[in-house]
């Protein structure tokens, strides 16, 4: 094991840069959204808090960034419909801080998510509001990143469950922002009568209405909204897929459970439920792909449930099959 010299200057710099929280200067980016505060968290992450015309708010966004003046490519990392309200369950429960410590590589993982399919909304939803992520993640928010963070343009979007789908519906409606696309545990079709009615669960999930996001099934926004319509935005992109069968494997067995969430059998069963809807749309979409000449990276597991214990093991695949895009 090498040993790096570590200066008293550089400890009392990253002591400093750990203590400090300030309000960033508010230079606006040329769609409308800017950064009104950051908190430095360590010497690679810093939370902050970006004001949106389009979302009519602010967004927490965590930032994983090497430091330097680059420049870097740029990975935006969706949650899942869980996701959490102030900082992304990537940060929390997925291990991305430490996995992409040390790579020359800016991460964006927004929060507050939950529920969204990170689209533009058509109406207001009791619970939701009327978010417009979309505008948000493609248009406002890349020139803010590529500004503070010296980022090179070259971009690419992951995402998990509800946030896959998301990163493939974002990179077929934008082709040109993006070089790289992965969904673990997602559905990116969202057409057909079995796609339709999870994309609606797992909206009705969050105490939402997806008549609300992409008005009735089977609607213009639904077919627009999906990436089996525009497959070939992909073509020469780097594509990673991934899901298990459903079929619970150790590491389910092995899991620590919140009590809170209910018995650990109910647990697992709903785990496996959702991951065999998920498997079944995952496999479908690969096999149009296959069908039309669009190479991807599969990372279909014979096992597994809809759970972080898997997610967090197929991070460093998605990231491998990506990253040469990069």
């Amino acid at each position: 094991m090498s040993l790096k010299l570590v200066t008293a200057g550089s400890v009392v710099a990253a002591a400093a840069m750990l203590a400090s929280v300030s309000t960033a200067p508010v230079n606006a980016a040329p769609k409308g959204a800017h950064v009104v505060a950051e908190k430095v968290r360590s010497i690679h992450r810093v939370d902050l808090t970006v004001k949106s015309a389009a979302m009519n708010g602010s967004v927490p966004v965590t930032v994983l960034s090497p430091g330097g003046s680059g420049p870097r490519p740029t990975v935006y990392l969706l949650d899942g419909a869980d996701g959490g309200d102030k900082v992304s369950d990537w940060i929390t429960k997925g291990g991305a801080e430490s996995f992409f410590a040390g790579r020359n590589v800016n991460v964006v993982l927004p929060a507050g998510g939950a529920g969204s399919f990170y689209t533009n909304w058509e109406k207001p939803d009791k619970k939701l509001g009327k978010p417009q992520w979309e505008t948000f993640l493609t248009q406002e928010l890349p020139p803010v990143i590529d500004a503070k963070f010296s980022g090179s343009g070259r971009n690419a979007v992951m995402g998990l469950s509800m946030g896959g789908q998301s990163a493939f519906a974002l990179a077929t409606r934008h082709p040109k922002l993006y070089r790289g696309v992965a969904s673990m545990s997602g559905c990116p079709r969202v057409s057909g009568q079995a796609n339709e009615a999870y994309v609606r669960a797992t909206v009705a999930k969050s105490g939402a209405n997806a008549d609300n996001m992409w008005g009735a099934p089977g609607s213009k926004d639904w077919v627009q909204h999906d990436p089996a319509h525009k497959l070939d935005a992909l073509r020469g992109k780097a594509l990673y897929i991934s899901s298990g069968s459903g079929a619970v494997g150790p590491l389910d067995l092995a899991a620590k459970r919140d009590p809170k969430d209910g018995p650990e059998n109910a647990q697992i069963a709903a785990g496996s439920a959702l991951e065999v809807g998920a498997n079944r749309c995952s496999l479908e979409f690969a096999t149009l792909l296959r069908a039309n000449d669009i190479p991807f990276t599969s990372g279909f597991r014979l096992i597994g449930t809809h759970s972080w214990d898997y997610w967090k093991r197929d991070l460093p695949e998605a990231w491998n099959a990506i990253a040469p895009s990069l």
